[in-house]
């Protein structure tokens, strides 16, 4: 008789429930494998919508540029990029004037760049016998709200009066007003930033993305350009903001490209000696890193898998030798040897995907606690990675089911029905 794939199914989930404790060690390698690969994919998706939510807050239509590239350095830089001059802030001015696919162009200034080792030494904001350490403290150009999407929640953003006579007025990050001004009436109060005091005149909105902003992002104090070279001379490290007419962004760019090559006599035949970058293309690096952890984790995991196959194999060749009476009794009434081989095949399949199953639940489980246990740490399953375990699982029975089913059909029933 033929047996459809739901009898064969059935007697598999049958099989399993008379052996629940034989079954669960056999597939513990299957479980192993698609835990650890959902565990590890949920935090690098996670990471990568967070992280991409974050430079998307800055304008899908914003260039960054810098001396160096505005992007993830995997390497150290090599002596043509250290020996490379600072941008200007005329540079920002002349974007501003000869390139017509630019809407607003900013400039921020900070310390010189120092890749071994931090520029100076821990800026430090205080009021009221309160502290708050590790600010990023920077001067930047009005424009900068514009450019950079960046909204004050309170008060205002300072004005271009306010930059061309050297206001001692200062804008100040969420989690700086949170600390020094916990009754939220922060505007119109002092701030001491290092030796300087500023007045605060606004409060930014906090950035989007959970786990990069407990760096700077809301950690962060903005006066105007000019304030800031006026107490600060010696930091000359210029980064520019470039904000696209949008559906403009490749021909901003090369705008950008054509007039500092000129203004920083670059040679036809030679490179940049700065680098453009936009949000995308810093998150099209971020998401090229964790594809390649994601490659790794899952090398790794796949020994799991391979692991939890031979362990199927070995047990399928045991259910063989054990039931082969029974096999000699379904050749004997009419089976054939294709009936036999899907019969132990669905065994095998059902098996290591039931191992696939609860992997996904135990993956599950682990992203939520993750969630739970660590909230600046975002982790969440996608459907495509469920889908993809289950399969990889049912796939690994059916490569290691192969050779006990082919063996069970190729028994021969005389013999098999002779067998004690």
């Amino acid at each position: 008789m033929r047996m459809n794939v739901s009898e064969n199914a059935q007697m598999a989930l049958n099989t399993l429930r008379e052996n629940k404790m034989r079954s669960f060690l056999t597939v513990l390698g299957v479980v192993i494998g698609i835990t650890a690969l959902l565990s590890v994919v949920s935090i690098l998706v996670g990471v990568y919508g967070d992280v991409n939510a974050y430079l998307s807050d800055y304008g899908t239509d914003t260039l960054f540029i810098f001396r160096f590239d505005a992007g993830i350095h995997t390497g150290r830089l090599s002596p043509d990029e250290r020996a490379r001059r600072p941008l200007v802030l005329e540079d920002a001015e002349a974007i501003q004037q000869l390139c017509p696919a630019v809407r607003a162009v900013s400039a921020s200034v900070f310390p010189r760049f120092q890749e071994d080792g931090p520029p100076r030494g821990v800026v430090t904001a205080r009021y009221l016998g309160k502290e708050v350490s590790g600010i990023d403290y920077h001067g930047s150009l009005p424009a900068d709200e514009e450019v950079f999407n960046t909204r004050p929640r309170e008060g205002r953003f300072f004005s271009d009066a306010e930059n061309a006579h050297r206001a001692d007025v200062a804008v100040i990050g969420p989690d700086v007003a949170k600390t020094l001004y916990p009754d939220n009436k922060s505007i119109g109060k002092p701030i001491l930033v290092d030796t300087v005091t500023y007045e605060v005149i606004g409060v930014l909105e906090p950035r989007k993305g959970q786990l990069v902003k407990d760096q700077s992002a809301d950690k962060n104090i903005l006066v105007p350009y000019r304030t800031y070279r006026k107490h600060n001379p010696e930091d000359d490290e210029v980064m520019i903001g470039a904000a696209a007419v949008h559906g403009h962004m490749s021909e901003a760019e090369d705008q950008i490209r054509g007039v500092l090559r000129r203004r920083r006599n670059v040679p036809y035949n030679k490179p940049d000696n700065f680098g453009i970058s936009s949000a995308q293309q810093i998150a099209d690096q971020f998401r090229q890193i964790t594809a390649s952890v994601a490659l790794l984790i899952s090398v790794i995991s796949s020994i799991g898998l391979l692991v939890g196959g031979v362990g199927v194999m070995n047990i399928m060749l045991m259910s063989v030798t054990q039931r082969t009476r029974e096999i000699g009794v379904r050749r004997a009434i009419g089976a054939r040897k294709r009936d036999v081989i899907w019969q132990f095949l669905t065994e095998a399949i059902v098996l290591t995907g039931s191992g696939g199953v609860i992997g996904v639940l135990l993956g599950g489980a682990i992203s939520l606690l993750i969630n739970l246990a660590v909230p600046s740490l975002p982790s969440s399953i996608p459907l495509w990675s469920i889908i993809l375990a289950v399969t990889v699982s049912m796939s690994v029975g059916l490569l290691f089911g192969m050779y006990p089913a082919i063996k069970a059909a190729r028994l021969d029933p005389v013999e098999a029905l002779r067998y004690e």
